[in-house]
This record gives C-alpha cells, sequence and structure tokens, in this order.
C-alpha cells in the first residue's frame, strides 16, 4: 500500500472539516492521490499542535493549508 499524499487532519462535528472534505476528495478522485483523514481528538499530539487551525491538509507530510482548502493550490501542490 502507497502512502497517502493529502492527509486532512480535522474532528467531528466541524464544517470546515466538511466542506475541506470535499475538496481534497474531488482533486483525489480527479488526480489519483491518495488521502487519509486523521481526528485530532483521537490523537492527543496533533490535537496540541493543530487545535486551533483545523482542518489542516498535509501534503506529502508537510503541512499546506488550514481552515480552508484552496482547490486550485492543492491541484498545483500534487503536480
Amino acid at each position: 500500500m502507497t502512502t497517502p499524499r493529502i492527509t486532512l487532519i480535522g474532528k467531528p462535528g466541524c464544517h470546515l472539516c466538511d466542506d475541506a472534505r470535499e475538496v481534497i476528495r474531488r482533486v483525489a478522485d480527479d488526480t489519483g492521490a491518495g488521502w487519509q483523514e486523521r481526528n485530532i481528538l483521537d490523537e492527543p499530539d496533533l490535537m496540541a499542535r493543530y487545535a486551533e487551525q483545523i482542518p489542516v491538509t498535509l501534503v506529502d507530510g508537510k503541512q499546506h493549508d488550514y481552515w480552508r482548502v484552496d482547490e486550485a493550490r492543492l491541484r498545483q501542490a500534487l503536480r
């Protein structure tokens, strides 16, 4: 199994996370990039690092965006 290129860090009940998920899903489907979602409520280290920024998007393990996902920027980062 290959490592997903996109990671969404969020939590349940977060409307910005729902919006980010839809953008990520669309871009991943179009580009073939794998993605995963991680819940800050399950991972104390993520909570400590990103609690005020969720949703956070990582590309190849590096922080790419927070609060909102810019679809064009995400597509560019995956090229």
